[in-house]
C-alpha cells in the first residue's frame, strides 16, 4: 500500500504543478473577479507548498490531501471562468 500512496502523491503533486503552470487569469485583475482569481491561485500555490512540506516530513497522507485540495481550488476557479485553461487533457474537468 505504501508504494500506491507514494505513486498517487507524486501524481497529484505533478498534476497540481502542471495545472498551475497552465492556468492563466481570464478576468481583469482590477475587478472583484480578478481578486478572486488571485485568491484561488494563491490557495492552490499554498497547498502545493504545504503538500511538499508534508511529504518532506514523511506524511504522505496529508501531502496527498494538500495536493488534492490545491487542485480543487484551481479546478473550481477554471469552472467559474476565472482562468483560461486547456479544454482537453488531464489537468482540468472543464
Amino acid at each position: 500500500m505504501t508504494a500506491d500512496l507514494t505513486e498517487k502523491t507524486d501524481r497529484y503533486e505533478n498534476l497540481l504543478a502542471e495545472a498551475l503552470a497552465e492556468a492563466e487569469v481570464a478576468v481583469p485583475p482590477e475587478t472583484p473577479l480578478g481578486d478572486a482569481a488571485g485568491e484561488f491561485e494563491e490557495m492552490a500555490r499554498s497547498y502545493l507548498e504545504d503538500g511538499r512540506h508534508f511529504r518532506d516530513d514523511d506524511d504522505p497522507v496529508n501531502a496527498l490531501a494538500a495536493f488534492s485540495y490545491g487542485h480543487a481550488w484551481l479546478d473550481a476557479g477554471a469552472r467559474m471562468g476565472l482562468f483560461d485553461v486547456p479544454e482537453h487533457g488531464h489537468l482540468f474537468t472543464v
